[in-house]
């Protein structure tokens, strides 16, 4: 069986780490005790805690499942199965975590530039992957055009962030389901 380097031990428990502290207060310690490995070799294979956040946001961002957006059902059902699916998501690593784009973007300034830079692409590309099927139903006449579909695709990122922070605070994203609901119906033709 072939052995775990250093480097992935660190990214794949630094993940961990940072959900359950947050960025500002997960230590380089913290992290290279989750993952088993010398503190030395934290800097064997990143030049700081930013880089390797930064790093952990391109993974998780990565590893988002967009497969519900391109089906052959209507728009919102996607939309719908997608934005419940992020929840899910979620619902795996743990409600009290949030959601990691969201408890980086929360760290802001404490975060770095490189973090909050990797954060906003994270953010922009998701939503211009909602974009799309938002444009889809707008053409099929099913999503309202009151609004440009980036516009929308933006509104839905939010609301589920907000609805993660929420269910975070609660410890339960029952009302995230019905928050996405509510949302879906605001941009229905």
């Amino acid at each position: 069986m072939p052995q775990v380097s250093a480097r992935n031990k660190l990214l794949e428990h630094a993940e961990d780490v940072f959900r359950r502290k947050g960025f500002h207060a997960a230590s380089v310690q913290d992290i290279t005790a989750a993952a088993a490995t010398p503190k030395g070799s934290f800097y064997n294979h990143f030049a700081s805690k930013q880089q390797l956040a930064a790093e952990i946001v391109h993974r998780y961002a990565r590893a988002t499942d967009y497969s519900a957006l391109h089906t052959d059902r209507p728009a919102l059902e996607r939309l719908h199965a997608h934005l419940t699916g992020q929840l899910e998501r979620i619902r795996e690593t743990g409600v009290q975590y949030g959601c990691l784009l969201g408890t980086f973007a929360g760290d802001g300034p404490a975060a770095g530039e490189e973090v909050r830079r990797t954060v906003r692409v994270a953010l922009n590309t998701w939503a211009d992957r909602i974009s799309l099927t938002v444009e889809q139903g707008q053409a099929a006449g099913e999503i309202t055009t009151r609004r440009p579909a980036k516009v929308l695709a933006g509104f839905l990122v939010d609301v589920l962030e907000g609805a993660i922070l929420r269910a975070r605070a609660v410890g339960d994203q029952a009302a995230a389901v019905e928050e996405i609901g509510v949302a879906l119906d605001a941009l229905r033709a």
